[in-house]
């Protein structure tokens, strides 16, 4: 079933594609968390194309603690900049990747 524009696509694991967004939003992260973290590796990500694509990833930052980004990635004819949009802290790694 084709993903709808507008509507998350399934969730799916995590490849180096999509490590690199996460490395590239790093810092970002990281203020916005108020906290440096020595794990940062991506799980699983969902979909939802806009005018450009919101990325919604799974963060395993070490033990048992996951975060949850939205990230943003224009198209690119305006440059295909990626931007942090918002994370969701104090996550699980039973909780669902989607939309927020």
């Amino acid at each position: 079933m084709p993903m709808m524009c507008g509507g998350t696509g399934p969730p799916a694991d995590a490849d180096e594609t999509i490590q690199s967004i996460c490395d590239g939003v790093r810092a970002d992260v990281e203020e916005q968390a108020g906290r440096k973290y020595d794990v940062f590796k991506a799980v699983s990500y969902a979909t939802q194309t806009v005018a450009g694509t919101n990325y919604f990833i799974k963060v395993h930052v070490g033990g048992e603690e996951h975060v949850h980004l939205c990230v943003f990635k224009a198209l690119p004819c305006h440059g295909a900049e990626i931007k942090l949009s918002k994370i969701q802290q104090s996550k699980t790694h039973q909780d669902p990747i989607g939309y927020f």
